[in-house]
């Protein structure tokens, strides 16, 4: 990416290493919904720019960003609107834009565990062929996918597909 480049985060959180990490080499705006954690991140990265929203439909300025950054966040997206939440990422960026995001794996429909570290949280996913099919469905060309498995503690084994991805340059 560009030494100057403008990043989006996508369920930026409150006061994330990555978080700290973007803001402080690109020119950055972090999306959230909720304004709990919005307010921990301005405290932590006062030089950065927040927007309060849904990431599906956040309405964003019109100039592309030259990357993306979504981990942990689409697996808290309906599965329906995934692959349409994809293509509006494809559509915020320049072309040859890069992608770094997680995807679930566990093949799950739409559900809220009612007890996810002390609050009622949703989840759904796809299988990694399918998270494969949205991601070039929506034009953008795989650089590196791999499914990493790790202990969440309380919920055992869960498997991350961690994508980093090329917006095709026909694409926009």
């Amino acid at each position: 990416m560009p030494a100057e480049g403008r990043v989006l985060e996508l369920g930026c959180g409150g006061e994330n290493p990555s978080t700290r990490e973007l803001a402080s080499r690109y020119d950055y705006v972090g999306v959230d919904i909720s304004s709990g954690q919005l307010e921990r991140a301005r405290r932590a990265f006062p030089e950065a720019r927040f927007v309060l929203g849904d990431a599906s439909a956040v309405q964003l300025e019109a100039a592309p960003f030259d990357g993306i950054v979504s981990l942990f966040m689409l697996g808290h997206v309906p599965r329906a609107e995934q692959g349409p939440l994809l293509g509006r990422m494809a559509g915020w960026l320049r072309p040859g834009g890069l992608l770094l995001a997680t995807l679930g794996t566990a093949d799950a429909a739409d559900m809220v565990e009612d007890d996810w570290l002390g609050a009622p949280m949703f989840f759904a996913s796809f299988d990694e062929e399918t998270n494969r099919r949205l991601l070039t469905g929506a034009g953008f060309e795989l650089i590196d996918a791999r499914v990493v498995p790790f202990e969440e503690p309380g919920h055992g084994l869960v498997r991350f597909m961690w994508v980093l991805a090329r917006l095709g340059s026909s694409s926009t």
